[in-house]
């Protein structure tokens, strides 16, 4: 029993189990990177490629045959060469087969090899192959000892261990795949340019990055399109990763109706039917406005998505979303990883080209080598058998005097000098061959033979004359199946700038109390008399209705606050436009704003991009509870889809206004009582993005809330105006209010009586502003400032609306631009129009006159 354990305690070998997993998975990883997922720098091929290129070959599957089931292949693959999945091998062949994957096809497919829609192929049993004409030239001199052969999985058949391609195929076909803590991604180049490269380097090795790009310009895609930049191009060729940004070939038609966009290439290994899904799901969720319509008209005469522009929408500008929030530009990330020698490493471009060059000098050599020997080999026999025939009559004698064929050979070997090869084709030679035509031919092969050797001889000691060979043999690969680039390359990187096609035009921004927003031009608000009713304002959902109302232009920038606390950005031009009466969009559509949230406050600047700007200019915050921030602008001046932290808000507490300054201003904040604070800006610290603040000013009780603060830029021209919820109003001096340190109750800003209601707003106006009031109702009116006369700090105020409905109190107050500054825009723009039709008539004046003429 003792010995028993002993003997299997021997057998055991105890191991550190976390050297084992160390080990295990660095061999496994390697057999990954070398043996599936990588590519070879020399022939642009993973081992399953090769075996299935190898495996055609080797049944005859060749262009000038009829084709062949594609599981003949397969099965051909995997029981001589790659003893893996057939899903994989036949996956792979499918891709060789794929002209929108592939830029030049190496297997030539029949049948259903799928679409560039994402279709996947048929099964292998229905689908037929054969290589193609350039998947033929990739094995060139294959039987010529050019390449090294490797025993396949079972020792019973030799495989290539790279193939002796004439064809740059990495740069050419590129190439992808997923290894173990590495992957590769290389983009297809024109076979034109990449041989043109390579002959440039054959006649410069030290060309740099720059040279080899004056011949390869940039990747050239089997799906055409555009290559919108070369930044990328260049870093990826420089350090052998870059980012190429694509964009689709697409044109603007327009008829009586409509204009229609036309995309007729798409960016590579962009799927064409999810494209047109997703322009499809952006229109249904209100992301994307303006298209009413999109269809793949695709057929044989190459690929045709039409998107249909609604009569009114600008196509230049909806093109140019579709760019943004599409796939139509999307971008191809360069990662040139290959094995160099059987390990992987990143590659620039003059590497790649720089491999390939040095594997087809390689290549050269050694096929000159074989054939060298062979016709040495040749030349050898040639000059036994011409002795022979120089001397015939005695060759003829001393074989009829032999008993068998080995002592002829023995013979003729001693009477000639000649060594077995020789004398066993003399004596093997027919009779045929002694006529004199037959003997001239036999001198004419030794003197081409003679030549052919001096030539091969001649390769192996010029380094220049190899490079001849190379450079002759890369030539004719290029003229015999190069074509013309595919991808346009637009050199120059600028953003399309949307402002362009809408005029800086002044608007009303809408939001409702519900959360809906829109844009409507200023043109549409007409003046009213001080105390009438009002028209009729936006058509709300029940218990709806219009809380804020700000005015700004189209190319501003606005910053939309939460109430808590968060900073989200738009353009002017992002918000869609709707009519006086119409409802709006919900924010939520056009924002990533959480659920329980709501915008309540937003700022209008002209730019983010000007440095000296931001830095000098800050945002002031107001909260219900009496908080006031500052921070400076340039804290809010990285847009982010998800919005920012503006503000650290306390629990009950919410934003109420937020106000730019310049850091020299002041600032009054009133409360719904009817109190207010003024105090200098600089008695609040400038503080972090994600501070909550200091005490602005301190409330009345529990009932109590700040309803609005002001900037005052100019206290002399500017007068307050306040408004309370029952439609009384008035304006008063700056000069009245007692300036004070933050944190204060205030002074009396308003007289508050039931009459009047609470304070629900402050403004601060002047002669050249207009009123823009709105009630809970819906009721919109616009007064001018000027109608309503500057009273004392502490008055009840005058009646600026008439509440027409019983309980109805004003929501929200704006100041305008007057309309009579509007007149003169519109006036101005008339002006602008009929210049531009002036000048539109005047070649067709010119016209008419030679017609006459």
């Amino acid at each position: 029993m003792d010995e028993n354990q002993t003997i299997d305690q021997d057998r055991i070998i105890k191991i550190n189990i976390e050297e084992e997993m160390k080990s295990s998975y660095i061999d496994y990883s390697m057999s990954v990177i070398v043996a599936r997922a990588l590519p070879d720098v020399r022939d642009g091929f993973k081992p399953v490629h090769r075996r299935i290129l190898y495996g055609m070959l080797g049944i005859g599957n060749t262009n000038d045959k009829p084709y062949k089931k594609c599981a003949r292949v397969v099965g051909e693959v995997l029981g001589k060469y790659h003893p893996h999945g057939d899903s994989s091998v036949y996956g792979a062949l499918v891709r060789l087969a794929q002209d929108w994957n592939m830029r030049y096809t190496l297997v030539d497919g029949q049948g259903n090899f799928g679409s560039v829609d994402g279709d996947s192929a048929a099964a292998m049993r229905y689908t037929e192959c054969r290589l193609s004409k350039m998947g033929e030239r990739i094995m060139d001199d294959l039987d010529k000892e050019t390449v090294d052969m490797a025993n396949n999985f079972d020792d019973s058949l030799q495989e290539p261990t790279v193939m002796p391609t004439k064809i740059p195929n990495l740069l050419v076909n590129g190439g992808n795949g997923i290894a173990v803590g590495m992957a590769t991604n290389m983009p297809t180049h024109n076979l034109n340019e990449v041989i043109d490269g390579c002959c440039a380097y054959i006649d410069n090795p030290d060309i740099d990055t720059e040279g080899l790009m004056q011949y390869i310009k940039a990747p050239d895609f089997p799906t055409g399109a555009y290559i919108y930049g070369l930044q990328g191009v260049k870093d990826a060729y420089e350090t052998g990763r870059g980012r190429i940004v694509l964009r689709a070939k697409a044109e603007i038609e327009s008829d009586e109706s409509h204009d229609k966009i036309v995309v007729t290439e798409i960016p590579y290994g962009v799927n064409k039917a999810q494209l047109i899904e997703n322009i499809a799901e952006l229109v249904k969720e209100g992301r994307l406005e303006g298209i009413s319509n999109a269809n793949d008209e695709s057929g044989r005469q190459g690929m045709r998505i039409v998107v249909d522009v609604k009569r009114d929408a600008n196509a230049n500008v909806i093109l140019n979303k579709l760019f943004k929030m599409t796939q139509l530009q999307s971008s191809f990330s360069v990662n040139n990883i290959a094995l160099v020698k059987g390990r992987p490493r990143l590659l620039t471009l003059k590497e790649c080209v720089k491999y390939f060059v040095e594997h087809r000098h390689d290549v050269t050599i050694r096929r000159t080598q074989y054939d060298l020997k062979k016709a040495q080999e040749r030349a050898h026999i040639l000059e036994g058998l011409i002795i022979a025939c120089d001397h015939i009559d005695e060759v003829v004698h001393i074989i009829r005097q032999s008993q068998t064929p080995s002592d002829a050979q023995r013979n003729l070997e001693k009477r000639f000098e000649l060594d077995e090869l020789q004398s066993k084709a003399i004596v093997d030679m027919r009779l045929s061959q002694l006529t004199g035509l037959r003997i001239d031919q036999l001198h004419a092969e030794y003197e081409d033979l003679e030549k052919l050797i001096a030539q091969l001889q001649l390769i192996l000691d010029d380094p220049e004359e190899c490079k001849k060979v190379m450079k002759e043999e890369l030539v004719g690969v290029k003229d015999k199946y190069g074509d013309e680039r595919r991808t346009e390359i637009i050199p120059d990187e600028h953003e399309f700038n949307a402002e362009d096609f809408y005029p800086n035009d002044p608007v009303v921004i809408t939001v409702s109390h519900l959360g809906y927003i829109k844009r409507t031009p200023l043109s549409e608000f007409h003046e009213q008399a001080r105390g009438g009713v009002g028209s009729k304002g936006a058509n709300t959902r029940d218990k709806d209705f219009t809380e804020y109302i700000y005015p700004a232009t189209m190319h501003q920038t606005m910053l939309f606050f939460t109430k808590k606390g968060r900073c989200y950005w738009l353009k002017c031009y992002e918000i869609p436009e709707g009519d006086k009466t119409s409802k709006g969009r919900a924010i939520q559509n056009l924002l990533n704003i959480d659920a329980d949230d709501a915008v309540n406050a937003f700022l209008r600047v002209k730019g983010l991009n000007d440095e000296e700007f931001i830095n000098n200019h800050y945002i002031v915050f107001a909260t219900k509870n009496g908080t006031v921030k500052k921070t400076c602008l340039q804290a809010y001046s990285r847009p982010r889809a998800n919005g920012v932290i503006a503000i650290s808000i306390a629990e009950g507490d919410e934003v109420v206004d937020v106000r730019l300054t310049n850091g020299k201003n002041e600032l009054i904040i009133a409360n719904r009582n009817g109190r207010a604070v003024y105090f200098d800006e600089n008695d609040i610290r400038t503080m972090g993005r994600t501070a909550t603040g200091v005490r602005g000013m301190r409330l009345d009780g529990k009932d109590d809330a700040v309803v609005g603060m002001i900037v005052v830029n100019d206290a002399a021209s500017e007068t307050v105006m306040v408004v309370s919820e029952n439609g009384y109003g008035k304006r008063s001096l700056v000069e009245d209010y007692r300036k004070t340190k933050r944190g204060g109750k205030g002074v009396k800003t308003l007289n508050i009586t039931e009459k009047t209601g609470k304070l629900v707003a402050i403004k601060n106006v002047t002669n050249d502003n207009d009123l823009m009031i709105i009630n809970k109702s819906g009721i919109v009116i616009r007064l001018a400032v000027s109608d309503c006369r500057v009273m004392g700090r502490a008055t009840q105020g005058v009646r600026l609306i008439n509440l027409a409905k019983k309980n109805d109190v004003i929501a929200s107050v704006c100041k305008v631009m007057t309309s009579e500054m509007e007149v003169a825009l519109n006036e101005q723009s008339e002006e602008q129009e009929e210049k531009t039709l002036t000048q539109a008539e005047q070649p067709r004046e010119m016209e008419n006159e030679e017609k006459s003429e």
